[in-house]
């Protein structure tokens, strides 16, 4: 299949590309840079530089047999900041991506979503029937996407799956043996954040509350290796269907409190990693865990690595970002 992969220059959207890549397809990779990187577009991927906004239907036109759609802002903290950059970027620039699709008849698309689309959840594990309450342009910017999709698929008899993911974490090593990682700027990702510190040996990982209702008193959250994550796309773009748009989330199913992520960095790299204890933060929840057995009921999918399993694979890629005085978390993570 001829494939373009949207953000493919970003993290989540180079692992997918590289195992498309090394799955036989072939991919084209349409990226703006504004947050990747060049060199994280893999061997065997061409590249395109452009806005998805005024780019797509040119690309498009080439002819494609689906899209994987990973482009978009994905900071929570910007989003609230500047809401319009969200609704243009996110909003904008998936309806101009449809309507060259429609232009093309390119018939299928996965949808790189979040599970900050269901905000502050009633109950735990979270299921793809739970209300969409996104507290932030963020995560209301991925519900408006997903209403778009549902009326292409409608009203142009598109398939579109939407995956909805957790925390995403960890490495990936291509078949040539370079690593693709995170390589956030800033980083707000838990664990390359705790791997910096331990990386430098400076500053403090600081801990935002320890009364939660948890066994440990912190924050739980629900994580899930980077590979695991590509291999639900493959599996998505299989079962795209004409006139149909799916929705799955991704997680493993078990939450990780931050006392125990940080056990898992220590663990790892063998370092005494400092941290401090802070005041909570308004608006994070205590627990946040997926229910992924939607996913596992149609496609056989169902996470496979382990927390020590995406640890050790960003310490060992080097993916960790440079230490800052204190490191921030606790809450979920975007992809």
């Amino acid at each position: 299949m001829r494939l373009l992969v949207t953000g493919g220059a970003g993290y989540i959207g180079s692992v997918v590309a590289a195992q498309l890549i090394a799955g036989g397809h072939e991919v084209v990779v349409l990226d703006d840079l504004s947050t990747g990187h060049s060199d994280a577009v893999p061997a065997g991927a061409q590249f395109v530089r452009g806005d998805l906004r005024t780019e797509a239907g040119r690309v498009l036109a080439t002819g494609f047999d689906a899209v994987l759609h990973f482009a978009a802002r994905s900071l929570v903290a910007e989003s609230v900041a500047r809401p319009a950059l969200y609704w243009g970027q996110n909003l904008g620039g998936t309806l101009a991506l449809l309507e060259a699709m429609r232009q093309a008849h390119i018939p299928s698309i996965v949808f790189s979503s979040t599970a900050a689309v269901y905000g502050e959840p009633e109950s735990v594990p979270i299921e793809e029937t739970a209300p969409a309450r996104p507290s932030s342009p963020y995560g209301g910017s991925k519900i408006a996407v997903d209403t778009a999709l549902a009326e292409h698929a409608r009203m142009h008899g598109i398939g579109a799956v939407s995956l909805r993911y957790f925390n995403v974490a960890g490495a990936y090593q291509q078949t040539a043996g370079g690593w693709l990682g995170e390589r956030h700027r800033p980083e707000t990702h838990l664990i390359p954040s705790i791997l910096a510190v331990a990386l430098t040996q400076t500053g403090k990982v600081s801990v935002f509350g320890s009364d939660y209702p948890t066994p440990d008193g912190t924050c739980v959250r629900d994580y899930i290796h980077v590979s695991d994550l590509a291999r639900a796309h493959l599996l998505a773009l299989a079962a795209c269907a004409g006139g149909e748009h799916k929705i799955y989330n991704l997680g493993s199913g078990t939450g990780f409190s931050n006392r125990e992520v940080l056990a898992a960095c220590r663990e790892v790299t063998g370092r005494d990693i400092p941290a401090r204890i802070a005041p909570r933060r308004p608006g994070d929840p205590a627990v946040l865990v997926a229910s992924s057995e939607r996913i596992r009921a149609d496609l056989g999918w169902r996470a496979e690595k382990t927390l020590r399993d995406m640890v050790a694979d960003a310490w060992t890629s080097g993916s960790a970002g440079p230490a800052v005085r204190q490191h921030d978390h606790g809450r979920s993570d975007a992809p």
